[in-house]
């Protein structure tokens, strides 16, 4: 049954634009959303002094990931204005210092690094509070042709003309108490934008008309969550659009399960309840099954399409894995080979078709960064500015290990054969000379 379904995730040729066109990497996990790069021969060695084309710094505290199309390299940011630490909030959460909030879009120029528009899109008085581990920009922005979608959760999303900088329609009434910061990222297909808002009080999906920001749909998760404990109730995760046979699914991991809708409609078409919060990774498809991870509990779940329907039995289950599971990297599957690196650093390469382990070994540091794939070799990036190079094979081989300043929360984005990084101060061009 599986070889004969069609399975495409992703649907980005929908959009407007086209990728084999010019350079691009439109949002989180690139442009297959499976953190793929079609580069062919990419930099596997460089330093702060060696092979890098362009280093530009970035104002404030944002730690999403370069979106890029074209010769424009955008990222978001914000700027705080720091108050006084009064009690503790609601929750258990310390008061915020954190008076005044900035939110921005940056376009980056990317042949010369030059900040083309610097934009200033709201000013927010006695923001929501963000934990200092998180940011107010880390949600990576959307591009597509003429148009870039800057997400900063229940503080604003907005469309950007490209090309000229002006703000075409905005969204500061979706609310949640995201009570860590926001994470989730925000994707197009076709003629529809998609948000997770997955908070402390609410949780839900919305599809919005990407013309005009006006609401399409909107779906209340409805999970029967194992505690009254909002923190429980939160998730960071990314929707991905998948097409299997003829149907297509908009599958959206949260806190205790992943719920799959109807990309046109919102309803709810399966959910699978696999426990966790705090979840961030997009799923993946390929070999004929979906990847998922959990979240805190850190369980990898390989799922059969075909039996996908209503709530998923645990005989849709093909196989898992509990042993050094990521909770806030994205999983990579690269062929028959499944690749992820755990939050305490320990990079592991298993056999996507039944989990069993071909290498587990220990990186240095720890690590919030989702791998990529380009050129045979995985990107691993960690906190403390190291990245690792691997081979994407069945043999544990280190090709490299660089090191820039500043430390990585961002993922790395391909644009050809440069790789552009973004460390908590600046954004990087990395190419041969």
């Amino acid at each position: 049954m599986r070889t004969r379904l069609f399975l495409a995730a992703l649907a980005i040729a929908s959009a407007s634009f086209v990728l084999a066109a010019e350079p691009a990497w439109p949002g989180f996990r690139g442009p297959h959303g499976n953190g793929h790069a079609d580069s062919k021969n990419p930099p596997t060695v460089w330093s702060e002094k060696e092979n890098i084309r362009w280093k530009t710094a970035i104002h404030g505290k944002g730690w999403s990931s370069p979106a890029i199309l074209g010769d424009q390299v955008w990222v978001t940011t914000a700027d705080e204005v720091m108050g006084e630490k009064g009690p503790p909030m609601k929750g258990g959460a310390p008061s915020n210092p954190v008076k005044e909030a900035s939110y921005f879009a940056v376009c980056i120029d990317r042949t010369s690094g030059k900040v083309i528009r610097d934009l200033k899109l709201r000013t927010e008085k006695n923001p929501a509070y963000c934990h200092p581990f998180n940011s107010y920009a880390s949600p990576t922005p959307f591009v597509e042709e003429g148009r870039v979608y800057a997400h900063f959760g229940s503080h604003g999303t907005f469309c950007i003309d490209s090309t000229n900088g002006k703000v075409i329609w905005k969204r500061t009434d979706l609310k949640c108490d995201h009570f860590r910061g926001p994470g989730s990222s925000p994707v197009v297909y076709g003629d529809l934008l998609y948000l997770i808002f997955d908070g402390f009080d609410e949780q839900y999906v919305i599809a919005l008309e990407k013309a005009t920001g006006k609401t399409k749909w909107k779906m209340d998760r409805k999970i029967k969550y194992s505690t009254d404990n909002g923190d429980f109730k939160k998730a960071y995760a990314t929707p991905t659009l998948f097409t299997i046979g003829e149907k297509q699914y908009l599958v959206c991991p949260s806190a205790e399960c992943t719920i799959a809708y109807d990309p046109i409609s919102g309803a709810e078409l399966w959910r699978l309840t696999h426990g966790g919060m705090n979840g961030s990774g997009r799923p993946v498809m390929a070999n004929g099954l979906m990847y998922l991870n959990s979240g805190h509990t850190k369980r990898l779940i390989a799922l059969k399409p075909e039996e996908l329907s209503g709530a998923v039995p645990k005989s849709a289950i093909a196989w898992e894995g509990t042993k050094d599971v990521s909770s806030r990297p994205s999983l990579l599957v690269a062929g028959e080979l499944l690749f992820m690196v755990s939050d305490t650093g320990i990079a592991s390469c298993l056999d996507a078709t039944n989990g069993k382990t071909h290498w587990n070994e220990r990186l240095d540091g720890e690590f919030s960064s989702s791998p990529v794939l380009a050129g045979g070799n995985v990107y691993f990036c960690n906190q403390i500015g190291k990245i690792f190079v691997v081979k994407a094979d069945k043999t544990f081989n280190v090709v490299a290990e660089n090191r820039l300043e500043g430390g990585f929360m961002a993922s790395p984005a391909f644009a050809g054969d440069e790789l552009f990084l973004r460390t908590r101060t600046h954004l990087y061009c990395v190419g041969k000379k």
